[in-house]
C-alpha cells in the first residue's frame, strides 16, 4: 500500500497550493491514505475550525497532524477534542485536550496507526521524552495494526535521525517535520522503516521558511521585534510517498514528492 504524507502547510499560499495540486499528486501516486501536517495553516500559526473542515470535507485527506503551534489559535483546545482526525503531539502531559495517536482506515481497508510526537531539543515547550512516549504507544497499539506512521515534529536533524534509528523495524515510517526545508536523505533503514529527516513545507518557497523575507531579515539584521507573516506568491506542495507491505508493516520505498503552482 501507499501512504502520502504532506509537510507543514503554511498560511494561505500553502492551503491554496494543496487544494489545487493534491488531486494531481494523488492521481499520479494513488495513495490509499493521505496525512497532512496542518499546524501552520492559519496565517502561519495554528489551525482554525474552518480550516480543519476545509481540509477534511473533500475526503482527499484522511488525517491531520500538528506540532508546537497547535495551540496558537485558542479554538484549537476545542477542535482537538471534537475532531479525532486532528492530532496534537502525544507527549503533552496527561489531561491535555485531544490525543496524539490514532488508527485510520485506508481506502484498501488496512488499518494504519499514526503517531504525532514532538522533539525536545530547542523546542518550546519542553515535553516528555518523545522516544519513551512512542514506546508507550507501541506497547498498547492493537496487534492487528501492522502499518504505523510517525510524524516526528522536531528542530534538530540529529534528534530526528535518532528517532528513525530508534524505531527501525518497529514502525513503518518516521517522517520529520517542523523545519520547513526538505532534506535529501530519504531511505529505508536496514530493518524496514522508511525515514526522512524533514519532508519540507507546503507553502511559498520564495520566503524564509514560508514567511515574508523582509520581516525575517529585519529581526536577524536589526534585532527589532517583528511579527512574521506568511509570504505571498506561488505555492509548492512537498511531501513523501511511502510504499509499505501491509502484511508485515515493512516499508519497501520512500520517495520525495514536490509539485509547484504554475
Amino acid at each position: 500500500m501507499r501512504i502520502l504524507f504532506i509537510g507543514d502547510v503554511v498560511g494561505r499560499p500553502g492551503r491554496r497550493a494543496l487544494r489545487r495540486l493534491l488531486p494531481e499528486i494523488q492521481d499520479t501516486h494513488s495513495p490509499e491514505l493521505t496525512v497532512v501536517n496542518a499546524e501552520n495553516a492559519a496565517g502561519g500559526f495554528g489551525v482554525t475550525a474552518e480550516i480543519v473542515d476545509e481540509f477534511l470535507a473533500s475526503g482527499e485527506i484522511d488525517l491531520l497532524t500538528s506540532g508546537n503551534h497547535i495551540w496558537d489559535k485558542p479554538e484549537a483546545l476545542t477542535i482537538v477534542d471534537e475532531e479525532p482526525r486532528l492530532l496534537r503531539p502525544q507527549n503533552y502531559p496527561d489531561g491535555t485536550p485531544g490525543h496524539g495517536w490514532g488508527v485510520a482506515t485506508a481506502s484498501n481497508g488496512v488499518e494504519v496507526g499514526v503517531i504525532n510526537v514532538m522533539g525536545t531539543v530547542f523546542m518550546h515547550p519542553t515535553l516528555d521524552c518523545p522516544f519513551r512516549c512512542v514506546d508507550a504507544v507501541l506497547a498498547r497499539k492493537p496487534d492487528s495494526v501492522r502499518v504505523t506512521l510517525v510524524d516526528f515534529h522536531a528542530e534538530t536533524t540529529s534528534e530526528k535521525m535518532a528517532m528513525g534509528w530508534y524505531l527501525d523495524g518497529r514502525v513503518s515510517a518516521v517522517v520529520g517535520t517542523h523545519t520547513h526545508v526538505p532534506t535529501a536523505d530519504e531511505r529505508v533503514l536496514p530493518n524496514g522503516t522508511a525515514h526522512i529527516t524533514d519532508v519540507g513545507m507546503t507553502g511559498c518557497y520564495n520566503s524564509v521558511i514560508g514567511m515574508q523575507t523582509d520581516k525575517v531579515l529585519r529581526r536577524f539584521v536589526e534585532r527589532i521585534p517583528e511579527r512574521f507573516e506568511p509570504a505571498s506568491g506561488r505555492g509548492s506542495v512537498c511531501g513523501v510517498i511511502i510504499e509499505i507491505d501491509e502484511i508485515d508493516g515493512k516499508s519497501e520505498s520512500i520517495k520525495r514528492v514536490r509539485m509547484d503552482e504554475d
